[in-house]
């Protein structure tokens, strides 16, 4: 199995980030980012600018009719996953690997329910500090992709692709040996940081030092340690330690897609975080009243957003 053609749907800053990296390494044909007519005439009409620099990639419809991708990479918002699987159908082969760049922990099961489980691989993105404002798109540190089966003690064909052509392309990624302990390392960083980054309408630089915006964050992520060790993932403290360190190495003047979002005045994946961890709170009867009070300041900001 080896991986020559990529897809990618969803051109927010991950996305955006991703298709210029691979668009830089391969022939422009290999590189598809999906689109609908309206998004691709408004993307060649003013370009997409990451760190200054013009980029026109290479566009197709949801209804092109093409031969499947190898690598198919979903990187869109959680709101926007139900029509991103019917625009990527197209690309979908029996040999399909596809990725779910997509914040939280249920993104691989909605799409693997439609396509197939069997094409899926888990994945978490993290380190990358990218803000993007409209068709502009800015980062210091990309980052890099972590993805794998949830075992990887033994790396299946569909890893081992996946790792060798990343490793041509030099592209940065990790295969952890448990992906859902990573997966649950990173909804628990996600739902301390972009809430409270938002909350307080600050960056990363508000919450790297110490004060009551970081004192919120790392409350609320540790009423994620406490869920997790309920559903038998056992996060601790040694993964608050790494997941902070993690943020320590951002541009601290970037922030999270969530706080973009608001300052967009759109409707934010608040689902994803706050509300999942106080579902989680209610069903293994753990207090979650920081994500709790989150909840409440993020609905308050957005309550007049369309």
């Amino acid at each position: 199995m080896t991986i020559k053609t990529v897809s990618i749907i969803g051109l927010g800053a991950l996305g955006t980030m991703l298709a210029k990296y691979f668009s830089d390494k391969l022939p422009k044909d290999d590189v598809r980012v999906i689109a609908s007519q309206s998004r691709i005439q408004k993307y060649q009409k003013n370009g997409i600018y990451c760190n200054g620099e013009r980029y026109d990639f290479n566009y197709v419809l949801p209804e092109s009719e093409q031969k499947p991708v190898d690598l198919l990479i979903f990187c869109v918002k959680f709101n926007q996953l139900q029509q991103a699987i019917e625009d990527a159908r197209q690309q979908v082969g029996e040999h399909t690997i596809i990725l779910s760049a997509l914040n939280g922990i249920s993104s691989e099961e909605i799409i693997g329910n439609t396509v197939g489980m069997e094409k899926m691989l888990y994945c978490v993105a993290q380190g990358m500090d990218a803000v993007k404002i409209e068709n502009k798109l800015d980062y210091k540190n990309m980052g890099m992709l972590c993805f794998g089966e949830k075992d990887n003690t033994v790396w299946s064909e569909k890893v081992t692709a996946v790792a060798e052509f990343f490793d041509t392309l030099k592209f940065p990624y990790e295969v952890p040996k448990d992906m859902d302990h990573r997966m649950w390392g990173k909804f628990m960083l996600n739902t301390g940081v972009n809430q409270t980054v938002t909350v307080y309408s600050t960056n990363y630089g508000g919450i790297q030092v110490e004060g009551e915006p970081r004192n919120v964050m790392i409350a609320a992520m540790r009423e994620v340690i406490a869920l997790s060790q309920k559903v038998g993932i056992n996060l601790g403290e040694a993964d608050l330690t790494y997941w902070l360190d993690v943020l320590a190495t951002l541009n601290p003047l970037g922030i999270p897609s969530m706080r973009q979002d608001m300052a967009a005045s759109r409707k934010t994946e608040v689902g994803l975080f706050s509300v999942t961890a106080i579902a989680l709170g209610k069903q293994y009867n753990v207090p979650t009243p920081i994500n709790e009070w989150l909840y409440h300041n993020v609905q308050e900001l957005e309550k007049d957003f369309k």
